[in-house]
């Protein structure tokens, strides 16, 4: 089945928070984690289906949406789960606000990798607790986590790690043996371990393969809370249906408890739209990636071709981090602004040096940004 990722949908007049940000008609945005694909047949088949149902009254726990979810992880990962862990959420984000608020005092603390996407810095900040960074550093072409020297900095009040695999903004796929260096440093330190894995299925890199952070172990399961979504895969985040993976039970009711009464209920229509994806959208995301990869290559090959700055592939997601140091501009985000590109700012992930360049867009999109990326750093040169 041909797919057209190539078609030009006009998000500039509809309700896009991508696509009205700028007032400036002529300035592309490439910046918040959603991309400008019709996603696929299957979800706005079974979106038009449940609508002409005609009522939309509260719903019941989703069967439909969990089992698609079981069936999934196990197939795809390996990992067996039962429904009795899974607390159905209308987005990640509430979820890693969630379990800063349930798993940590106000006198302890987090610790989260850096750079990291933003909302991982605003759970602890929004829940007024504190909130250590643990550096991420290129290694052999990778954004991995730093431990190195992360034991000697800690004072006993930290309780819970946060991961984010894949890594958002660096689009590194951690390896198991890198999975289980964060395991033994929780366990050391008797912490929980909220993942992050709302980007484990836009995996670009040949040969690199998803591990759910509490697949590793016995140990990992009951201390982890794992957070997953269709949303990004198959283009349906302004939907909002997410899942939170909690084994422990004792984790499970204190996640729940902090929900109850402030967290409401996933819309229908959500649940309908993942589940079908879940089900029905592997063609649609296969062809997807391979769009991606080619766009990822591009991008690549441009942006290290050029005079200060560079970038690392990634290996998952559709975001490329890209180091500006050696432009010497006070913001990179602004300066490119003034050329026409809407890049997130680095600052908001932890380092005002980078930019993150979503390239989940069609790849006239892409050369026209390509072009104006170049002019802008030539500029400098």
């Amino acid at each position: 089945m041909a797919f057209n990722f190539d078609q030009r949908i006009d998000r500039r007049h509809s309700d896009s928070l991508k696509w009205n940000k700028y007032s400036d008609p002529d300035l592309l945005p490439l910046w918040v984690a959603d991309t400008d694909f019709r996603s696929p047949e299957c979800v706005i088949d079974a979106i038009k289906s449940r609508a002409d149902h005609g009522v939309f009254g509260y719903g019941t726990r989703p069967a439909g949406f969990i089992d698609a979810a079981l069936a999934r992880l196990e197939q795809r990962y390996q990992w067996k789960v039962e429904p009795e862990w899974l607390v159905v959420l209308p987005g990640v984000v509430s979820g890693l606000n969630l379990t800063v608020r349930a798993m940590t005092a106000r006198d302890e603390r987090s610790l989260s990798p850096s750079p990291i996407y933003p909302p991982f810095r605003g759970a602890a900040k929004l829940a007024e607790r504190e909130q250590r960074y643990l550096p991420l550093t290129l290694q052999a072409g990778r954004w991995v986590v730093d431990l190195s020297q992360a034991d000697a900095q800690l004072n006993g009040k930290e309780k819970l790690l946060l991961l984010c695999n894949p890594q958002n903004p660096g689009g590194t796929v951690y390896r198991r043996d890198e999975l289980e260096a964060q395991l033994a440093f929780a366990q050391r330190h008797d912490l929980i371990v909220c993942s992050d894995e709302i980007h484990c299925d836009l995996l670009l890199t040949p040969g690199a393969r998803h591990i759910p952070f509490a697949s590793l172990s016995e140990d990992a399961a009951q201390r982890s809370i794992t957070l997953i979504s269709p949303s990004k895969s198959f283009n349906i985040a302004g939907l909002g249906a997410s899942l939170a993976i909690i084994p422990n039970a004792g984790l499970r009711a204190r996640f729940k408890q902090a929900r109850y009464g402030i967290v409401p209920d996933v819309d229908i229509l959500a649940l309908v739209a993942a589940e079908a994806a879940w089900r029905h959208g592997d063609a649609w995301l296969a062809a997807q990636l391979d769009y991606l990869r080619v766009s990822r290559d591009r991008l690549h090959a441009a942006v290290n071709a050029l005079p200060g700055v560079s970038m690392a592939l990634p290996e998952a997601t559709y975001l490329g981090w890209i180091d500006c140091s050696g432009l010497d501009v006070a913001s990179p985000a602004l300066y490119f602004e003034k050329h026409g590109l809407g890049f997130s700012p680095g600052r908001d992930f932890g380092d005002d040096r980078f930019v993150r360049f979503n390239f989940g867009c069609t790849h006239a999109t892409l050369d026209e940004a390509l072009r104006r990326f170049q002019t802008a750093v030539t500029a400098r040169a």
